[in-house]
C-alpha cells in the first residue's frame, strides 16, 4: 500500500500540525502528497486550502494573510477559508467565480487536524485529556523515511521489545502473549501485560524504584495510522502514548507524538518523561526506515512471512482491504480539481 496510490486514505483526519504552530503567517504542509497551506484568520479560525493559486500555480504558502485571506504572491489575489477568489487586484469591480479546493479542519489537543475529502470517522478520543489529575507533555513531531502502516503495526508488536528495545526497556525473555483484540467500527482495542526492565535512567519516568515492572496496556487503533495506548504500572501511574501519523508521500511520514499523565511536573519533569520515549522512538526508527516502503495487504499476495504476535497489524491491514473495497478501488484514479467557473475570454 503505496499513499500515492490509495485514495481512500484522503478520507481520514491527520495531525499536521501543532496549534501554536499555525498563525497569520502561511503555513506550508504536504499531505498524502498533496501541498497545503494552512493559517489563522482575524477570528483565529484555522483554515487549509491546496497550495496552488488557479490563476498561474504559484505557491500560496509564498504569500501572506490580509484580512483573514490568502494572498498569492504572484498577482495578489485573495481567497477566503473556504477557497474562494474573493479579490484580484487587476480586476476590482469584476465578480469573480474562482475557488482553490479547501480541505476540512479540527483543532483538538492543542494539535491541528486536516482532511483532504470527507472523513469517514471522528477524531481519535482521548477522554483523559481533559480530566482533572492528567497532564499533556508535547513529545515529537519529525518527519521518517517509513511506511506508516508499518510505523503502526510496530507500535502493536511485542515480539520486537527484546531485540530492538534491549537497551531500554525490552525484557531479555522473547516469548510473549499476543494481545486479546477486539475489533470496533473504527479499528480495534488490543489489550496485553508485558514485564519489562527499568533501568536506572528510566525509574523517575515510571515513577518505580524497582528493575523490573508490568506493563498493562490498552491500546486503541484508530484506522489508519493512530494509536492510543494507555499503560497502567504497578504504581498507579497510567501513561497515554497519543501517536499519530501523516503520510507526506510514498517514502516520508510524519511522526507526532505526546503523552497525557496522571502525574505532575513537579513529581516528574517534561525532561524526562521525553528523554525515556525519545530513547524508545530512536530505536524504532532505527528499525523501521530500513524496512519496505511498501505494505501488501493482502497476505496472499506477499512474500512476508507472519507470527502470533503479528495479529494486531494482520488486522489493520484486513481492516484497511475490507474499508478499500468498499468505499471503491485502491486504483481508482483522482479526479482533476473541479473549476467553479471559467473565465471570460481574455483579449490577446
Amino acid at each position: 500500500m503505496l499513499v500515492s496510490q490509495t485514495p481512500l486514505l484522503r478520507r481520514f483526519w491527520y495531525n499536521v500540525a501543532r496549534s501554536t504552530q499555525i498563525t497569520s503567517e502561511p503555513f506550508p504542509f504536504r499531505l498524502l502528497d498533496e501541498t497545503i497551506v494552512l493559517w489563522r484568520d482575524e477570528h483565529d479560525a484555522v483554515h487549509a486550502v491546496r497550495d496552488r493559486c488557479p490563476h498561474r500555480t504559484a505557491r500560496l504558502s509564498q504569500g501572506w494573510v490580509e484580512n483573514g485571506k490568502i494572498v498569492c504572491p504572484y498577482h495578489g489575489w485573495a481567497f477566503d477559508g473556504s477557497g474562494t477568489c474573493v479579490k484580484v487586484p487587476q480586476e476590482p469591480d469584476r465578480l469573480r467565480a474562482f475557488a482553490v479546493a479547501a480541505y476540512a479542519v479540527a483543532e483538538r489537543y492543542n494539535h491541528v487536524w486536516v482532511a483532504l475529502e470527507e472523513p469517514l470517522f471522528d477524531l481519535p478520543a482521548i477522554p483523559e485529556f481533559d480530566m482533572p489529575g492528567y497532564r499533556q507533555v508535547i513529545e515529537f513531531r519529525e518527519d521518517w523515511s517509513a511506511n506508516p502502516l508499518r510505523i503502526m503495526e510496530n507500535a502493536f508488536d511485542a515480539a520486537h521489545l527484546t531485540f530492538v528495545h534491549k537497551s531500554s526497556f525490552g525484557n531479555p525473555d522473547p516469548a510473549v502473549r499476543p494481545p486479546t483484540l477486539e475489533p470496533t467500527r473504527d479499528g480495534f482495542v488490543a489489550r496485553n501485560v508485558v514485564e519489562v526492565k527499568t533501568p536506572d535512567h528510566m525509574k523517575a519516568a515510571l515513577s518505580t524504584t524497582e528493575d523490573r515492572t508490568t506493563r498493562t496496556t490498552h491500546s486503541r487503533y484508530y484506522l489508519p495510522f493512530s494509536r492510543i495506548a494507555k499503560i497502567t504500572y504497578p504504581s498507579g501511574l497510567e501513561n497515554m502514548l497519543c501517536t499519530f501519523l501523516a503520510p507526506i508521500d510514498d517514502q516520508r511520514t510524519q511522526f507526532t507524538q505526546f503523552v497525557v499523565r496522571n502525574d505532575t511536573a513537579e513529581q516528574v519533569p517534561p525532561e524526562t518523561v521525553i528523554a525515556f520515549d525519545r530513547q524508545v522512538t530512536l530505536e524504532d526508527r532505527m528499525i523501521l526506515e530500513g524496512c519496505d516502503a511498501d505494505v501488501v495487504l493482502d497476505p496472499t499476495e506477499s512474500d512476508e512471512v507472519s507470527m502470533a504476535s503479528d495479529r494486531p497489524g494482520l488486522l489493520m491491514r484486513k481492516m484497511l482491504a475490507a474499508l478499500i473495497r468498499e468505499q471503491g478501488s485502491e486504483t481508482e484514479p483522482r479526479l482533476a480539481e473541479p473549476r467553479i467557473a471559467e473565465p471570460a475570454a481574455a483579449a490577446v
